[in-house]
């Protein structure tokens, strides 16, 4: 199968674009593929398109986007009608769309977390981009200039990620430590926590936080368990790194993936390249390609 992956919804901090590099660093094949920080799932849906697992294992904290996921893959026909529902009632309001935004907003907010308005607001907000305030409730802005993602564009992106994905996904919304530990020898972990930066204090863009020292522990364990994994975690963007290297002793090869320019140096006017970190383990280090598929032409040890 050729072609970009198809996504449920833009979501930022999506690995969607990077997903052709981290698949050359996975087998052509195995058993099930873990991601104990799915999000919006980019890398499980890239791996399903080119039939690389027999089964998968989503899991996210943040448990209205599981159900999205769920109901996609498991019911996208429910998903389709009931977004619609909610994507066609903003064109009914007198006060603009603006307005029907809010209200959903506020609906999801006092307790009707349904997929449907989930995905509604993911596909509605300012850069598919999730808020929360101090009490955890979804306060991001809408986006004015567009009216969130066409209905029929989305019908056929979820049919076809249903389509290889339905009946061999299991959906979970705990901590991250006990989806690694139902991880087993032949299974593949990808795990894209939240970076360094917002680790150690609470983040308006995620439910909670990884505390460094656990995570590393809990990476370890894999090792000690025979599971292959492969981590994206922080990176560096001209001079510029954001958060220290993973310990050596985990014996991991780290890579650094071209994530093109950073949208945020081209608004001030500069065009550096931003490189986003890949931990390799030691299991998978020899399925690295002997020429790396990015513009960084080095492999760093660690």
């Amino acid at each position: 199968m050729k072609g970009k992956a198809p996504q449920i919804v833009q979501y930022q901090g999506s690995k969607r674009l990077l997903a052709p590099q981290i698949l050359e660093y996975m087998p052509c094949h195995f058993n099930r593929m873990i991601e104990p920080f799915a999000g919006m799932a980019a890398m499980t849906i890239a791996v399903a398109q080119k039939k690389r697992a027999d089964n998968y294992i989503l899991n996210d904290l943040n448990t209205p986007l599981i159900k999205v996921l769920e109901s996609a893959i498991e019911n996208p026909k429910q998903l389709f009608d009931e977004y619609k529902k909610v994507w066609e009632e903003q064109f009914s309001y007198a006060d603009g769309s603006v307005a029907h935004y809010f209200k959903i907003r506020e609906k999801f907010n006092a307790g009707e977390k349904t997929a449907a308005n989930m995905l509604y607001l993911l596909a509605r907000c300012v850069k598919g981009s999730v808020r929360y305030n101090s009490n955890g409730e979804f306060n991001q802005s809408p986006d004015k200039r567009r009216y969130g993602t066409n209905p029929l564009n989305l019908k056929n992106s979820i049919y076809t990620i249903s389509s290889w994905l339905k009946g061999k996904t299991g959906f979970y919304s705990l901590d991250y430590k006990q989806i690694l530990d139902m991880a087993q020898p032949g299974d593949l972990v990808y795990m894209d926590p939240p970076y360094q930066g917002v680790s150690q204090k609470r983040d308006a863009r995620y439910i909670s936080g990884v505390d460094f020292d656990e995570f590393v522990n809990a990476v370890d364990m894999l090792n000690v368990r025979g599971v292959d994994f492969l981590i994206s975690y922080d990176g560096n963007c001209g001079d510029k790194k954001y958060g220290e290297d993973m310990p050596k002793e985990l014996g991991m090869k780290k890579i650094l993936l071209n994530a093109g320019l950073s949208s945020q140096q081209i608004l001030l006017g500069q065009k550096e390249i931003t490189f986003e970190a890949l931990y390799v383990s030691r299991g998978l280090i020899k399925f690295m390609p002997q020429q790396q598929p990015t513009l960084f032409n080095q492999y760093l040890a660690i």
